[in-house]
């Protein structure tokens, strides 16, 4: 323990099981507190809080732990700087850059101002050490006016101030400016380091400006620091960001030594384009060279498979989770309900949510899409009033949910009543919000009352506002409005196929050829191209993709053999093909053999043939499913004695026995 004589005024004396002394004869012991880098500070004995209440402050009865570098004195400064103020404790600069790096750690913003003033008036206020600290604390602390004052009036900057000011910019949204420092810092001739490339690689990315990452790229390379794990990860996230697959697999293939971080990233990537597949793919192989997941790992794998509906896959992932003995926290708890729910397995996105320790508004947003998606509209909204009754705060996403659920199930008053509340809360209403509300009043009939409500919105009508009111036209074969709203968006947004394709599919459906011939060609002269229709099903953890008429698939004969023996057993219990759907210029027996060939029918043929009988049926599709085929589901649903869900771009509709969950208003 190393000894030193502080100088305590004459006339304190100091009590210790009852000898009194003057302090100016007692060696006061001084330790370190925590590692050989602590500062000493004077030792006694340490009063209760409660002592200290009743006590006083009494500078020389305490000690000032490390726990206390923080603690409060009367007035409402720091005890450490009265201590020094009152030469009960000598500073140096090791003891302010320990009082700034714990205000840092803790957000102390308040305290770390009281302390960087204090340095500032003090003998040690050039060293640059200290200096940067403060810095780093100002950055940190999202105060990056002081951070830049501080930054600005420093005479002499290093390589560590100037990183520390970019890392601060790029980690507080402002990558602009964190870039414009860059060509600064290397007129003044510092060398970055492996910290100022991460964070200006941080920076570029945010921008979204792809010549600013390679010029920052080619800085990396000049430097010597691509190989650099940090700067390799930031580099695989960068083009990740810019959706460079290629170039993010080039830089995160020549890495030596890799981390979390960079398989994080490309496997967030390739999730994010729903490129489940390929993400699964590094996910096993990221396990294969010893590399543990993290809860972003799992997060990502949940979103890929939520993105495909891969239900199989996904449950194997989390089987794998449970296994590994991480928890469910939060976050990954979302990306599981939501995989679940978005995968058609509702019941276990509910059991998921039931385990949630503390589900936050996140979480009851997911459960109330997932309400919302399957269609159990009276379902989301006792789940919204349940949510409203835990206290948790509901938000734009929330009342979005609400909404779409009204919308799906018909829920017209109650609509409209969730639509108002949402001014009484105070959250702003979106672009989102008002297509809902136009899809809400469309799909009941009230084509005029939603003509009135988009003339009265706050904003300008969006494409997608004219949108919806275009899919109601369709729904209720309203040709003139849903002519008038067809150009309102082809003004807005020509290149969008699908308002063209309701357009010629409201006109064919009222037999006006020629109108409908004009809307393909105008299509064909801007080149819009019509998104083919498919449907697929995994099985065996493979996936079965079918388009319209597919004659290519090697299993076509059974399929088709499959269709139409499951199709003659319908007819005999009711089901009449609604040729109304095909919507070609074709004689009305060739209009029924194309209803017969439409994507969603081969994939339950083929799903059919190789899934054990009274097991689920699962198919995704990537447009709305037809309404001819929607009926010969639930007819099918019947004959098969299965349980058939479909997924298609709006919704999920589970068919049982002959019914749909949807109530046939979708």
């Amino acid at each position: 323990m190393n000894k030193f004589i502080v100088p305590f005024p004459k006339n304190i004396i100091f009590d210790n099981g009852g000898f009194i002394r003057s302090l100016m004869e007692i060696p006061i012991s001084l330790r370190f507190l925590s590692t050989s880098t602590s500062t000493p500070i004077a030792s006694s004995s340490v009063p209760s809080e409660e002592e200290e209440e009743e006590e006083g402050f009494d500078l020389a009865s305490h000690v000032i732990q490390e726990k206390d570098y923080l603690r409060k004195s009367p007035d409402g400064g720091l005890r450490v700087l009265d201590l020094i103020d009152q030469g009960f404790l000598q500073p140096d600069g090791k003891l302010y850059n320990q009082l700034l790096n714990k205000c840092t750690q803790f957000g102390k913003i308040k305290e770390g101002k009281m302390v960087h003033k204090h340095f500032m008036s003090s003998r040690y206020k050039h060293y640059v050490v200290v200096q940067n600290t403060a810095l780093n604390m100002y950055a940190k602390c999202n105060c990056l006016e002081d951070a830049r004052q501080v930054f600005d009036k420093m005479p002499v900057k290093d390589m560590v101030s100037w990183t520390a000011m970019i890392t601060g910019y790029s980690q507080n949204d402002k990558p602009e400016e964190a870039l414009v420092l860059f060509p600064q810092m290397l007129r003044v001739e510092l060398k970055p380091n492996h910290f100022t490339f991460s964070s200006l690689l941080k920076a570029a990315g945010a921008r979204n400006n792809e010549r600013e990452g390679e010029q920052i790229h080619g800085y990396c390379l000049k430097y010597g620091y691509e190989s650099n794990v940090y700067v390799g990860s930031a580099l695989v996230e960068l083009y990740c960001r810019y959706e460079r697959m290629r170039e993010a697999h080039y830089v995160f293939d020549r890495l030596v030594d890799k981390n979390e971080v960079s398989w994080n990233s490309l496997i967030a990537a390739h999730a994010r384009k729903s490129e489940g597949d390929k993400a699964l793919k590094l996910f096993q192989k990221m396990q294969r060279h010893d590399y543990k997941p993290t809860h972003f790992t799992y997060s990502s794998i949940f979103s890929a498979c939520a993105s495909t509906g891969s239900l199989e896959q996904g449950k194997w992932i989390h089987a794998h989770m449970l296994k590994s003995g991480l928890k469910l926290v939060a976050f990954i708890g979302n990306t599981l309900l939501d995989m679940y729910a978005k995968s058609g397995s509702f019941d276990d996105a509910i059991r998921v949510f039931n385990r949630l320790v503390k589900p936050d508004v996140v979480s009851w947003n997911s459960m109330l899409t997932a309400y919302a998606q399957h269609g159990l509209g009276v379902k989301t909204l006792e789940h919204f009033e349940k949510m409203m009754k835990t206290g948790i705060e509901p938000n734009s996403v929330t009342f979005l949910c609400v909404l779409t659920a009204c919308s799906h199930g018909g829920l017209l008053e109650k609509g409209q009543h969730y639509f108002e509340l949402m001014k009484k809360s105070n959250i702003e209403r979106d672009v989102s919000h008002y297509v809902t509300m136009v899809d809400l009043l469309g799909r009941a009939g009230q084509l005029d009352c939603a003509v009135s409500f988009i003339k009265e919105l706050p904003i300008e009508p969006t494409s997608a506002i004219w949108g919806a009111l275009l899919g109601a036209c369709r729904m209720h074969k309203n040709m003139e409005l849903g002519a008038y709203a067809a150009e309102r968006v082809f003004e807005l947004d020509p290149y969008d196929s699908g308002p063209h394709i309701l357009l010629y599919n409201i006109y064919a459906s009222a037999g006006k050829w020629k109108e409908a011939s004009k809307v393909r060609k105008f299509m064909k002269e801007i080149g819009v191209k019509k998104e083919p229709a498919c449907s697929w099903v995994d099985i065996e953890n493979s996936v079965h993709m079918f388009v319209a008429n597919d004659e290519n698939h090697p299993l076509q004969g059974e399929i088709s053999k499959m269709w139409g023996k499951i199709s003659e057993k319908m007819k005999e219990i009711g089901y009449v093909p609604d040729t109304s759907h095909v919507l070609l210029y074709v004689d009305e027996q060739e209009r029924e053999v194309k209803l017969q060939y439409h994507s969603e029918k081969l994939a339950l043929a083929f799903a059919l043939l190789k899934t054990p009988p009274g097991s689920t049926i699962r198919i995704k599709k990537n447009i709305r499913v037809c309404g001819d085929c929607h009926s010969a589901f639930k007819f099918a649903s019947l004959v098969v004695e299965r349980e058939i869900i479909l997924r298609d771009t709006n919704r999920f509709h589970h068919f049982h026995r002959g019914s749909c969950s949807c109530g046939d208003y979708w």
